[in-house]
């Protein structure tokens, strides 16, 4: 993998400082079972709200379940298909709305948020490239895939390997070699009051 490593203030943990959300996957090379499931036991072990544990997740690969992965694939926006589509393995976070007891959970993207993240960490750490997208027909997929009214589907996600820098697409070499950028942190986080830039 080529590496676009955080420009921080003061170090972070590689798996941070090193995940970002490449596009150029390489299509002949598929996610080995044991990774995926470290990634889901990642993503279970998430904090979440009473513990409740709200997310669900429904993966596809390319390779075993062509079928089911094209399905899920078409409900991607175009302008996502244009890249994804190399990817071996397609996600879809979704987030239960309601506890147990149908009380709704206020919490539950946030919670489900968290279990992503700790996804794409340990890909990271995998040497795999994680990039989560908005751009989906949430109502075409909840159909395709009966998907119950009360889970919110939030994200589809895309997981593999990354590409040699001398194979990225031209398309892609803009964006996937453009260098990485954050606001300064005065600008985000604050300490005492708001807007009071933390030290």
């Amino acid at each position: 993998m080529f590496q676009k490593i955080a420009q921080t203030q003061t170090p972070i943990i590689d798996p941070l400082a090193l995940r970002w959300s490449g596009r150029a996957y390489d299509a002949n090379r598929p996610v080995e079972s044991e990774k995926r499931l470290a990634l889901l036991e990642a993503a279970r072990w998430a904090p979440s709200c009473f513990g409740y544990q709200p997310w669900r997740f429904l993966m596809w690969h390319r390779s075993e379940e062509s079928q089911a992965w094209r399905r899920a694939f078409e409900c991607l926006a175009e302008s996502n298909q244009s890249w994804a589509g190399h990817a071996p393995l397609l996600m879809l976070a979704c987030a239960d709305t309601q506890f147990a007891d149908g009380r709704p959970n206020r919490w539950c993207q946030y919670d489900t948020g968290a279990a992503v993240m700790s996804l794409s960490a340990q890909a990271t750490a995998l040497g795999l490239m994680v990039h989560q997208m908005g751009g989906f027909d949430a109502k075409k997929i909840r159909n395709e895939f009966a998907i119950p009214e009360s889970f919110d589907c939030l994200a589809m996600i895309t997981i593999g390997y990354q590409l040699p820098r001398e194979q990225v697409p031209e398309e892609l070499q803009e964006r996937e070699l453009a260098p990485r950028s954050r606001r300064e942190l005065a600008e985000s986080f604050f300490e005492g009051a708001w807007e009071q830039s933390a030290s």
